[in-house]
Formats: structure tokens, sequence, C-alpha cells
């Protein structure tokens, strides 16, 4: 007699990220601002500079010297004159500009633990688009009544290829650092402008003019670490196979991909870090080029809320490296798509290695 090849009375039914439509009150937003986990333990000491890249030294040297700083300008900031009014003093704006993967998020992340350990309640960290969603949840004036007390706001992959978005933020920085907040940033630099000088301090200075004469650009110069002595992207597998894996972890999501990006497309982005909290595992099948913009960007999203949250992806279909068509990857969100190629690459070599 053949084995049954049917389902186990008690077997656990596969669960679709389609199948979750969060929500997160706008006041959660705030207090979510803080480094992805796999930050919640780095410090300056813990960031080991290439020996080929003095860049890498001298920028943990700049960032531990502004930590400091932060923290003595945040303490005169508090400090009443003698009509018990705070004393006016502006923050100190640190810029970390260089490639993918060279650790500048280790170093803007332990610019927030060093606040952090001087007061508790005295920083906030998020990428760019989460302080864009802050300002669209709060408005302006609440968000900036909400961040006012801090010491510093850590922003992570300054973006400036949405002018309206780039502005919008520049005046929220412009408002923070007059009253007393300090601004740690970084950005990256393409690829191909390795070399060519300080162009994209150059476009972050001039895009926040008001702020240009506070920021102190630091160049992060190195290849990026995701790609360093690894094969390359892993080969897809059959949707069978995969079908298979996403059985075998317990706590995975199974998802076709299509599905998905139509589920995407009815979620703000504010949501998706709650849409993938508590997963394990991410297995998505049908995997093809995307040519449309706003769902691309929508992709772009997802990778980086899965990279903060180190979850393992495996995918049928086009490999990971080709989730964006030529034509995308020549546009103006260039950027954007690779630092998204990136991180999934790096999170299917995680799948593949365990």
């Amino acid at each position: 007699m053949e084995p049954s090849t049917s389902p186990s009375a008690d077997a656990v039914p596969q669960a679709h990220l389609v199948d979750r439509h969060p929500e997160v009150p706008a006041d959660q937003l705030v207090a979510q601002m803080v480094p992805p986990p796999m930050f919640d333990e780095v410090s300056f000491a813990s960031y080991i500079p290439d020996p080929n890249e003095p860049s890498q030294a001298a920028a943990v040297r700049k960032a531990e010297e502004f930590a400091h700083q932060v923290s003595a300008i945040h303490k005169a900031a508090n400090k009443k004159s003698l009509f018990g009014k705070k004393k006016q003093v502006s923050g100190a704006g640190l810029y970390l500009d260089g490639g993918f993967g060279v650790g500048k998020t280790h170093l803007l992340a332990s610019i927030y633990h060093i606040a952090r350990a001087a007061d508790p309640a005295s920083a906030s960290f998020g990428t760019f688009g989460e302080v864009t969603n802050l300002v669209g949840a709060l408005g302006f004036a609440n968000t900036v009544e909400r961040l006012a007390d801090n010491s510093v706001l850590c922003i992570d992959e300054f973006e400036l290829d949405d002018p309206g978005d780039t502005m919008l933020v520049s005046r929220l920085l412009t408002e923070l650092s007059a009253r007393g907040v300090s601004i740690a940033a970084t950005s990256n630099t393409l690829p191909g402008q390795l070399g060519e000088g300080r162009f994209a301090a150059q476009d972050f200075l001039r895009e926040i003019k008001k702020l240009g004469s506070i920021f102190e650009a630091v160049r992060v110069d190195g290849p990026d670490y995701r790609h360093r002595d690894l094969p390359p992207a892993p080969e897809p597998i059959s949707t069978e196979l995969l079908t298979e894996r996403a059985a075998a972890v317990p706590g995975s999501t199974l998802d076709d991909f299509d599905a998905l990006l139509k589920h995407l497309s009815t979620l703000h982005p504010s949501k998706y870090r709650a849409l993938v909290s508590g997963v394990a595992s991410v297995f998505i099948s049908n995997v093809h080029p995307v040519d449309d913009q706003a769902i691309a960007l929508r992709v772009v999203a997802l990778a980086d809320r899965l990279y903060d949250a180190s979850i393992p992806v495996t995918v049928s279909g086009a490999k990971l490296d080709q989730i964006f068509t030529e034509e995308m990857l020549e546009g103006g969100y260039r950027k954007k798509y690779l630092r998204a190629i990136s991180r999934l690459l790096a999170l299917s070599r995680f799948d593949a290695a365990a």
C-alpha cells in the first residue's frame, strides 16, 4: 500500500503576506523609530575599518566625535537662562556619504546608541522614507513638536530623487536644528560616481540650503560588504520545491509575486514593517522583472523592511538581481533599485547558507 499524501490532520496551514492587513496607529510611528534589529548591539568599537580604505577609520573618528558633540549641545539647549527660558542653541549636522554596504548605517546606529545612553528618550532613527511617512501621518507641526526634545535625529538613506519630499524634510530639519536637535544622515553614492569627488555630498548640501552651514560631509569609501567574496545571486528554485520548503519552515509565508504586488498597493508603506513583523522567512513564487515605477518603489520599500528584520527570502521564477528591468535601472530611481537588489541578494544568500 502506498503511503498517503494527504495533509496531516494537525498540519499548520501555510501563512501568506497577502492575508495580513496591519493597522499602525500614528502615535506609534515615533516610538518605532529605532535602528533595525541587526544594529541593536553595534558600536563604534565594533566597526572594523577596511585597512585598504583609510576613509573608513577617519569616518569612525568623525562619527564618534559628533556623537559626543550631540550630548553637549543637548545639555546646553536644555539649560535654563536666568529668566527660566531654554537657551537658543542650534544642532550640529553630520552627513556620511559613500557607496552601498560600507558601514554607514552601522556608524549612524552607533551615534543613536550613544545619544540614548545619555538620555533614553532623546534619539530617533529612521530612513528618509520613514521620516516622510511620519510627517504624512502626524502632520508637519505635530512631527516637529514630537521630535523637538530629541538630542539627535538619525536619517538613513537620505534621498534626493523626489524634490517634494526632499524639500519637505529639509524644512523639517531646519525647524528641528533651530530648536537644538542635531541631525546625522547617510546617503549612497552610485558605484559609477565613486571617485568623482563629493558628488552626492554636493547634491545634499545644495538641496538643503539652510542646513548646509551646519553639516559636515564625511566620505566613507569601500566595496559593498554584502558582496565581498560572495557567489553570484542564487539560482531560483522550482515553484514545487519552493512550496515544500515554505511548508517546512515554521512562521514562514508563501506568496505569488503578482498577488503580493497587488496587496502592497493596498497598504501605505508605513505599514510594511508591521506586514512582515514576526515572519521567519519569506517565500515568493513566480518572480519576474518589474517595469512599472510605482510597483518597483513598493518592492524597494518591502525589501528595506525585510532587510531591517533580517528575514531570509527565497524565490522561484527570475533571479533577484533581475527583479528590475534594465530600463528601470537606468532611470531616476537607480540608486533605490540598486540598494534593493543588494539587500535582497544578501537575504537570499542568508537563506541559502541556512
